[in-house]
């Protein structure tokens, strides 16, 4: 069930300025008439997770141009834009490329509202300090995605008093980055570790930041930096230390990708998502001016599924069809990670259908299956423009991969094998301590390569992996990524992120090109 309600705060969330003759619409209350109440602070952190579910974060564009830049997706679509993002070609003028940074700055300044006018609102003090770490957690999740997408960008922390203020310059990677992790440190200070036994409005709630996940996301970025270390303490505090037990890996791989067993045992953080019969909605959300009538669904369903089915924007790689077979598990079967990822024709593993109907495509033909319909069935499943399923931003897996990767560089290798043999039991793949002994620190990276490409393919996290191990640097990596993907053949150095929105070049001339312009 989904447990956030995404509240729009109209006026507020657009300006904060007004005229003496302006008349105040009682329905859209300005900054200088708001944050008085408890109730205002709460409805202004859950106006923070409405920005989560448009268009240019977790409802489609995010998703979609973070895995096309990765070895294990491409994209296929008659819309040119989905294309040159994964070609990285693409041109600075590009819609969706200003959508996801949009839709991320919106996000940031509702957050900077929550930020710095909860503290003064007389109110709970324990209600405040979980809606502040809440801000915080969200602010820093998107201040993550925008610098893993453009690199260099502004960090606004202010309300901006007029307009001499608006202009926020780029930050230096020192600032982003510090930024970032005093935001998750913030969180994770401030952030139970469940809303069950909490006392307020968000009393049993599902689906709002935790302890957990703003653990999880700090040692990510100390990872992403290379502070191997500082990483490694905060995985080892969900998996073996204060955090232990509270996550674990989910038994069915592709419980993970269903709009069934959300919120579970493996989930850190997902973003909620609802088919309208279920949480109501008329205009679809994809962004724009505030609406009360918003749905609060996926679009990433259709725009990932297979020709007849959906768009069909994208189709895996068959680099990484064939990692799947390399191995087979302990019962001689496919990798079951494979047809929870990929839908392909596999008569030895019972796969050949698509949507219940008998294979209507080239037996050699694959297609995106993961955050498709594909295979699953309840009401609702044949609009998949209309997708409830959750966007899984974290998972446990995830944790266990990344600890054993700090392990593996603060040159505790042997004790990294435990780690991943977890994620690989799962998949039922055999010891990896038997199948490949002894790895050394280089080896055991390019195994972590191997497992996360699995693990994660189309997660929205393999360009993120690709770029910060150097690979795209490296000309025998790069040779490897060009015959995994051709699209990397147009790669040019500096091009494998977004480049700056033109637009808002053009309105701030505070704000630097990045290496993609």
């Amino acid at each position: 069930m989904k447990k956030i309600c995404c509240y729009i705060l109209l006026g507020l969330l657009v300006t904060g300025c007004k005229k003496e003759l302006d008349i105040q619409n009682p329905n859209a209350k300005t900054i200088d008439v708001y944050w008085k109440t408890a109730a205002d602070a709460q409805a202004g952190v859950n106006a923070i997770y409405n920005s989560l579910i448009q268009d240019g974060t977790y409802m489609r564009m995010f998703p979609a141009l973070t895995d096309s830049r990765g070895d294990d997706f491409y994209g296929d679509s008659p819309w040119g834009d989905l294309v040159q993002v994964g070609n990285f070609t693409i041109p600075s003028n590009s819609g969706p490329v200003q959508w996801v940074w949009a839709t991320h700055y919106q996000l940031i300044w509702r957050a900077n509202q929550v930020i710095v006018n909860v503290p003064a609102i007389e109110m709970d003090v324990e209600l405040k300090k979980r809606i502040i770490g809440q801000a915080s957690f969200l602010r820093g999740l998107a201040l993550f995605n925008l610098a893993n997408t453009y690199k260099s960008i502004p960090v606004p922390l202010e309300l901006p008093t007029d307009k001499t203020k608006y202009h926020t310059p780029t930050a230096t990677d020192e600032e982003l980055w510090g930024q970032i992790i005093a935001d998750f440190k913030t969180a994770k200070e401030s952030l139970p570790v469940t809303y069950a036994g909490v006392n307020g409005p968000d009393a049993g709630n599902i689906g709002r930041a935790t302890k957990g996940a703003a653990t999880g996301m700090l040692g990510k970025a100390y990872l992403y930096q290379k502070k191997w270390t500082e990483a490694a303490a905060e995985f080892n505090e969900l998996i073996n230390g204060t955090q232990k037990g509270t996550y674990a890996l989910m038994p069915d791989y592709r419980d993970n990708f269903k709009e069934i067993n959300e919120n579970n045992k493996e989930s850190l953080f997902e973003v909620q998502f609802g088919q309208p019969d279920a949480v109501g909605g008329t205009v679809m959300n994809y962004g724009g001016e505030p609406n009360a009538n918003w749905k609060q669904v996926s679009s990433t369903g259709r725009t990932y599924a297979m020709d007849g089915y959906g768009y069909s924007d994208f189709m895996p790689t068959r680099w990484i069809y064939e990692e799947f077979k390399q191995e087979k598990t302990k019962a001689g079967k496919s990798d079951p990670r494979l047809l929870a990822t990929i839908a392909s024709y596999e008569p030895a593993d019972n796969s050949i259908t698509v949507y219940g109907n008998k294979w209507p495509f080239a037996l050699d033909k694959i297609y995106p299956r993961k955050y498709t319909h594909d295979g699953l069935n309840w009401p609702g499943n044949d609009d998949q423009e209309n997708s409830g399923i959750n966007y899984r931003v974290l998972r446990y897996a995830d944790v266990l991969l990344m600890y054993a990767e700090a392990l593996n560089e603060t040159g505790n290798t042997a004790e990294a094998y435990n780690y991943i043999q977890q994620v690989r039991d799962r998949a039922g793949l055999p010891d990896l301590k038997t199948v490949k002994p002894g790895l050394g620190q280089v080896g055991m990276r390019d195994q972590l390569g191997h497992e996360r490409a699995l693990e994660f393919a189309t997660e929205s996290i393999r360009i993120n992996d690709i770029i910060r191990w150097g690979w795209l640097y490296d000309p025998v990596k790069l040779a490897e990524l060009r015959a995994h993907d051709p699209d990397f053949k147009t790669w040019i150095p500096g091009k494998e992120y977004l480049p700056i929105p033109l637009s808002e070049l053009n309105v701030n001339p505070n704000l630097k090109r990045n290496s993609a312009n």
